[in-house]
């Protein structure tokens, strides 16, 4: 009798396994699942932040000639996924699986620069994100380094901005469109 069970136990497995592989591909046309991307991310946070504990030489003293260099580099290497505002909606971005990080994000934002320096050294495997170890500078890097650093804070004062001359249409005097719309 318990051998009976045993066999049907493992018999639904054997099913149970082979349905799982015949649904799954590797195509990425669609969007990972819930699970995936949180397993993807954890596992990624933690070999990062191992990772970077070793061998990132010290930030530089200026931080803001740094920012001016990043600022230019970004502009060059990065923007391309990542676009301009760091929001990763560049064309190719958009179509990656995992797709490209909204560098203006708390999760990104919450890795140490360390952490950040060692994913632009290095880049991260199976995603799109290339390394540029070998082809940028220590300084070039840390520059993108705190010119990403620098991506919330000019999305704040976009939206301030924008708030502002909202704030201004607001204030038009409905009489004062009108005349305008006649000329």
């Amino acid at each position: 009798m318990r051998l009976r069970i045993a066999w049907t136990i493992l018999v639904l497995a054997v099913i149970l396994i082979g349905i799982a592989v015949m649904r799954f591909n590797f195509t990425s046309l669609p969007a990972p699942g819930g699970l995936e991307t949180r397993l993807a991310n954890g596992a990624k946070r933690f070999f990062i932040g191992r990772a970077s504990h070793h061998g990132i030489p010290p930030g530089p003293q200026n931080k803001e000639a740094s920012v001016e260099t990043g600022s230019t580099q970004y502009g060059l290497d990065c923007s391309v996924c990542h676009a301009t505002d760091g929001h990763g909606q560049g064309t190719p971005g958009q179509w990656m699986y995992p797709r490209a990080s909204d560098l203006t994000s708390k999760r990104v934002q919450s890795y140490s620069d360390e952490e950040l320096y060692w994913i632009i050294q290095n880049g991260i495997r199976y995603t799109g994100m290339p390394a540029f170890g070998k082809t940028e500078t220590p300084d070039h890097i840390w520059g993108l380094v705190n010119y990403v650093r620098t991506l919330p804070g000019q999305l704040r004062s976009e939206n301030s901005i924008r708030d502002s001359y909202r704030a201004q249409r607001v204030r038009f005097d409905p009489a004062q469109e009108q005349d305008v719309a006649r000329r």
